[in-house]
């Protein structure tokens, strides 16, 4: 994510005509007690032109292409109202934490990165801003939506049931999707599926699915041309599977209706995934400090120093652990054992898989509180006998954050005030 945004904000940095005054000033639209102005609303599109630019996806029309990062804008400002709304916040530990974090992907330090960002014309302080922005969002999701979705060990069953002899099937999708409001009238039902009709017939005349993606599409995931992924069979519905098995590869489904949205999906490639698999897990440990009513974030911060600063005098980790940490693990010397990729919350995983065996993190927040984290080592598992079921919680959980999302972003803009101005009344 971090190499994603620090190229956003070059992209918008370069150079563009001035606008005119009147334009700088015209509110486009208006969140709740909230407005977007043209300028800001202008600043996005060409950063949203850059990242289809570097994916190889030909940019929708203009006008086109406004409405969607319109529609993006007032999704993340009715987000940012709800967390200040819940005492959601991003502090600026966090912040200096995901700076370190960029410029060590970017193989320099915070002077070369100042460097790099000012010679594209952008600053330290816009990418502050903008990590701000994407944490929060960030936070948000895993807060509301992520944190509350459990999949049963019956549901991984039932599916598996169900799918029988077509486990071992991958399929790498392609989505355009178009959301039907909760209590939707049937008029607007029909709206909806029109406006699905028109991406299709832009595709069946040979438009890519990318750029119709981006132009159409309401997921999250437009501006990266709707690409799904990897999907294995067991986690996907059984009359869908044999939907797709009709298609050839690069063949598009008809409307497809589920999860109270409509779609249309690209088959974009299909491969069979028998054999040996192998998945790299982290053997992990950690101490956690919680933030709480009675801790607060600098306190919590001051004693994960105070922690760090006994290992860095030669304390042993699990010792530190057992006396300091507040993660149920303590008594295991903060071991949290073999860990896949997905098994923990973003920030977290973010910095045990940028580190090397036998190194111990800096301080690191998550929505629990602040960590240190030693990485002991890596491995390449072949989890064949596993997989599956892990394959199947993994995609059934995603799933369900997915259409999560979706619903909770559908609720909030249905008790929002929105006064959409950009196209003249």
């Amino acid at each position: 994510m971090k190499k994603l945004i620090l190229a956003a904000c070059l992209s918008a940095s370069l150079a563009a005509p001035a606008l005119a005054i009147s334009t700088v000033d015209r509110i486009v639209a208006v969140v709740n007690n909230s407005v977007i102005t043209q300028a800001e609303l202008n600043q996005r599109v060409q950063q949203a032109q850059a990242n289809l630019q570097r994916q190889n996806i030909d940019a929708p029309a203009a006008a086109v292409l406004q409405r969607q990062v319109l529609d993006m804008m007032i999704n993340e400002q009715l987000q940012t109202q709800y967390a200040n709304n819940n005492g959601l916040r991003i502090g600026e530990l966090e912040i200096d934490q995901a700076l370190n974090s960029i410029a060590q992907q970017n193989k320099t330090d915070l002077a070369g990165l100042r460097s790099l960002l000012e010679k594209e014309g952008s600053s330290i302080a816009k990418l502050r801003e903008q990590l701000r922005s994407e944490l929060l969002l960030e936070r948000i999701r895993e807060r509301e939506v992520s944190s509350r979705v459990n999949v049963t060990d019956q549901e991984v069953a039932q599916v598996q049931q169900t799918t029988a002899g077509i486990s071992r099937v991958e399929y790498r999708l392609s989505a355009i999707q178009v959301n039907i409001p909760e209590r939707a009238t049937p008029a607007q039902v029909e709206e909806r599926r029109q406006k699905l009709l028109k991406a299709r017939d832009e595709i069946t005349a040979g438009k890519p699915f990318a750029q119709v993606a981006a132009a159409y599409s309401e997921a999250p995931n437009a501006m990266q041309g709707g690409d799904l992924g990897w999907r294995n069979a067991s986690a996907l519905p059984q009359d869908f599977i044999q939907l797709l098995n009709t298609l050839q590869v690069g063949g598009v489904t008809d409307l497809v209706r589920a999860s109270g949205s409509l779609y249309l999906f690209k088959l974009t490639d299909k491969r069979d995934g028998s054999g040996p698999q192998y998945v790299k897990q982290y053997k992990v440990r950690h101490i956690l400090i919680k933030t709480n009513e009675a801790t607060s974030d600098a306190d919590a911060y001051a004693r994960i120093l105070q922690v760090q600063d006994r290992l860095k005098r030669g304390a042993k980790f699990e010792d530190m652990a057992r006396q300091f940490s507040e993660d149920g693990s303590a008594a295991l010397g903060g071991d949290l054992g073999w860990v896949n990729e997905g098994d923990t919350v973003p920030e977290f995983e973010r910095t045990f898989r940028q580190m090397a065996a036998n190194q111990i993190s800096e301080p690191v927040k998550t929505p629990f509180g602040w960590h240190l984290i030693e990485l002991d080592e890596v491995r390449n598992q072949d989890v064949s006998s596993d997989r599956e079921k892990l394959l199947v919680k993994q995609q059934i959980r995603q799933r369900k954050i997915e259409q999560s999302y979706t619903d909770w972003l559908e609720q909030l803009r249905a008790g929002a005030f929105i006064d959409d101005r950009l196209v003249e009344k």
